[in-house]
C-alpha cells in the first residue's frame, strides 16, 4: 500500500509561481509512474503531468506544457510540480497519484486517469488577482 500527501498549495496572483510536493510512503513508489491530476471548480478531474519510475520521461497536458515541470527524487520518495506563469484557469485542487505500472508502451496511457489507482487528499491552488 502507498500513501501520498500533497503540500505547497496556496493563493497566488496571475503570472506567479508555486511548487507542489508529493511525499510518499510505501514500497511501490519508486517502481511506479507518478502523476499530478487536478479538479477545477465545476469540472471533471483531469491529467496534468506524469513522470515515469526512473524520472527519464515526463508527460504534460497541453494546457500546462512549457509552464509546469514535474520531477522526482526516489531516494526521498517525493515528486514535485513546479508551476510557473500561473493563470486563473489553473485554479483547482491538485492531487498526486500513483499509476498501476512503472511505465507504459503507449504514451496515451499516461493521460488516462483509469491508470492511477491511488491518490492523495489534494492541495488547493488559487490563482486570482
Amino acid at each position: 500500500q502507498v500513501q501520498l500527501v500533497e503540500s505547497g498549495g496556496g493563493s497566488v496572483q496571475p503570472g506567479g509561481s508555486l511548487r507542489l510536493s508529493c511525499t510518499a510512503s510505501g514500497r511501490s513508489f519508486s517502481t511506479s509512474t507518478i502523476g499530478w491530476l487536478r479538479q477545477r471548480p465545476g469540472k471533471e478531474r483531469e491529467f496534468v503531468a506524469a513522470i515515469i519510475w526512473s524520472g527519464a520521461r515526463q508527460y504534460y497536458a497541453h494546457s500546462v506544457k512549457g509552464r509546469f515541470t514535474i520531477s522526482r527524487d526516489n531516494a526521498n520518495m517525493t515528486v514535485d510540480l513546479q508551476m510557473n506563469n500561473l493563470k486563473p484557469e489553473d485554479t483547482a485542487v491538485y492531487y498526486c497519484a500513483k499509476s498501476r505500472f512503472r511505465e507504459y508502451p503507449r504514451s496515451s496511457s499516461y493521460y488516462d486517469l483509469r491508470e492511477y489507482d491511488f491518490r492523495g487528499q489534494g492541495t488547493q491552488v488559487t490563482v486570482s488577482s
